[in-house]
């Protein structure tokens, strides 16, 4: 007896833990004559249900454009945004679907990306990762793979971007930076090391904001790698173009 007490009260807690959950869900009204669910995310699955006008569902989450939502009979389906946005909360208003905006990309912190280019005559492909102290100074993480015809390798480098006008949909940028890079030749017959030497930056760049949380990126950078032999070596390294989001 006392275990069957002890099961219908995790029972219980259980229930009372969805139903809390299930409160806590966003409510909305259909204010179009109709809304479609799909049964995926995307245009491609089927509509297998339509939810008339003055109807309560329920936003169960969302995936990028498309919300997953369930009606008073329990019925989940998938709406695209485009008809979300014709929804009311139960106070009557426009549901407000907490897009990004242009004041999210000038209070933004985090970003990060991926560039593709040109490293001294050789592909690069390079991914960052940034944070902002300010809307004009943050500091940046690269990490670069140079494919060449007779040799690979490998960068890391740490340094500081400057915005010079952040409110500007194309800003112009600068940096200043430092690191170290390992080139591994390209040999089979005679065995040759490796090396890896210290090097520091400057360049500049553009960026254009394009939408909600996505820019595009073009960068140039002269390197002076600071090696071993007598004479330090400089190697300019060109991004053409790259995507990057902030969050």
């Amino acid at each position: 007896m006392l275990r069957l007490v002890r099961l219908l009260a995790l029972a219980g807690l259980f229930l009372a833990a969805v139903a809390q959950a299930d409160e806590a869900l966003q409510r909305v009204l259909v204010a179009d004559p109709f809304i479609e669910l799909h049964t995926g995310p995307g245009r491609g699955f089927p509509v297998f249900h339509v939810v008339e006008r003055g109807r309560e569902v329920v936003i169960v989450k969302r995936r990028t454009d498309w919300f997953k939502v369930r009606t008073s009979q329990e019925v989940e389906g998938w709406v695209p945004r485009a008809q979300m946005t014709a929804t009311l909360v139960p106070e009557g208003t426009p549901l407000d679907l907490h897009e990004p905006t242009r004041g999210n990309y000038m209070s933004r912190r985090w970003q990060g990306g991926v560039m593709a280019g040109d490293y001294a005559g050789a592909s690069l492909i390079s991914v960052f990762g940034g944070y902002s102290f300010s809307d004009n100074l943050s500091i940046e993480l690269t990490a670069n793979h140079i494919l060449g015809e007779f040799s690979n390798g490998f960068s890391a480098t740490l340094g500081l971007m400057h915005v010079f006008a952040p409110e500007w949909r194309l800003s112009p940028y600068f940096v200043l930076g430092t690191g170290i890079i390992n080139i591994e030749p390209k040999t089979t017959l005679v065995r040759s090391d490796g090396s890896t030497d210290q090097l520091g930056y400057v360049g500049g760049g553009l960026q254009f904001y394009l939408t909600r949380r996505f820019m595009l990126r073009s960068e140039y950078r002269n390197n002076v790698i600071f090696t071993n032999r007598d004479d330090n070596e400089e190697v300019d390294e060109w991004k053409y173009l790259g995507f990057a989001f902030f969050f």
